[in-house]
């Protein structure tokens, strides 16, 4: 196990978003004496709810990764020791509405942060933020899946997340960025609308409000491995702290469960009878099925392990959904 970095400045991409926002709340509360910034676009204000609980202990700065000029003037003015790089377009199925969109900005954007680091003269750790989704519809020979599986991606979303990825590698390689590559897997994340398990547990509190009558879903076959949001953003850090730079690290959770299975457990969990059915605007183009990650490699390097069983993320993804409702009547 490597010893730990001393990192005293941190900045997250991103970070209005819904994991950007867990990450910024996880470092506030469990490491004080970092001193947190993000940066956010302008058009991001409507997500700036996510950071309520932490904005007034973060020092956040207008940026769009689009933009190299805004991201070399935040660096330089910043000086992070350590970047996390979680802002992205990031809804797999909106990518196959908007691919030339998304593509651009998470590519690009991912670009742009790698140039404006060196143009900058810093030397931050970058723990670059990837997915699961990099791997595609795998050959079950390869489940649990390990870092060498074969990338295959499945979506436009997919393909961005590959290439920032492999940007990753390459700036290591080249420049000897210090770049840390983790993908993870699903997570539970109540701050984040399009994930199936929070548009589950958005409809369920709706219905019991009266204020929906059918809970609408995709497809219920696809298998996953879910992870609490909040053992995530921790992953995150400690990946910083003790991974190898120039390495990729599967992390998730020990939960496989199917789509159809999760729902299941909410209505379980509901205050009333729920009534489903599927939507076709719900199912993607092409599906990834079967998510279940071999998370060897990282607990090896690392030694971390998750703190919050799935009874209790589906307990907080719900009370906070009801909350949602609540507010919104």
């Amino acid at each position: 196990m490597n010893k730990k970095r001393k990192i005293k400045k941190a900045l997250i991409t991103g970070i209005t978003g819904s994991g950007g926002s867990y990450l910024a709340d996880y470092l506030i509360e469990s490491h004080p004496n970092v001193e947190v910034h993000g940066i956010s676009r302008w058009h991001s204000t409507a997500a700036n709810k996510n950071l309520e609980r932490s904005a007034k202990k973060v020092i956040t700065h207008e940026c769009d990764l689009g933009d190299f000029s805004s991201i070399l003037s935040v660096l330089k003015t910043v000086k992070p020791e350590a970047i996390f790089h979680l802002a992205s377009h990031a809804n797999v199925r909106t990518s196959f509405i908007t691919p030339l969109s998304v593509m651009n900005n998470n590519i690009m954007g991912t670009a742009n942060l790698f140039e404006a680091v060196r143009a900058a003269g810093i030397r931050p750790v970058i723990q670059l933020c990837s997915t699961s989704e990099v791997y595609g519809q795998v050959d079950p020979k390869n489940v649990p899946i390990k870092e060498d599986c074969p990338l295959n991606p499945a979506s436009p979303y997919a393909v961005s997340k590959v290439a920032q990825d492999l940007l990753g590698l390459t700036y290591f390689k080249s420049y000897k960025m210090k770049v840390i590559r983790t993908r993870m897997f699903a997570y539970i994340n109540p701050r984040r609308a399009d994930l199936f398990a929070t548009s589950f547990a958005l409809q369920v509190a709706k219905i019991e409000a009266g204020l929906q009558q059918v809970l609408y879903h995709g497809n219920l076959e696809s298998v996953r491995t879910l992870i609490d949001v909040r053992d995530a953003m921790e992953s995150y850090w400690i990946a910083t702290m003790r991974c190898k730079y120039g390495e990729a690290y599967n992390i998730g959770g020990a939960t496989v469960i199917k789509v159809g299975e999760f729902l299941d457990l909410l209505k379980k969990y509901a205050k009333c009878k729920i009534v489903s059915k599927p939507d076709p605007k719900l199912f993607r183009p092409a599906d990834v099925t079967l998510q279940i990650p071999d998370t060897t490699k990282f607990i090896k390097q690392t030694g971390w392990e998750p703190k919050y069983s799935f009874e209790d993320s589906v307990k907080m993804l719900l009370d906070h959904c009801r909350g949602e409702i609540r507010e919104q009547r």
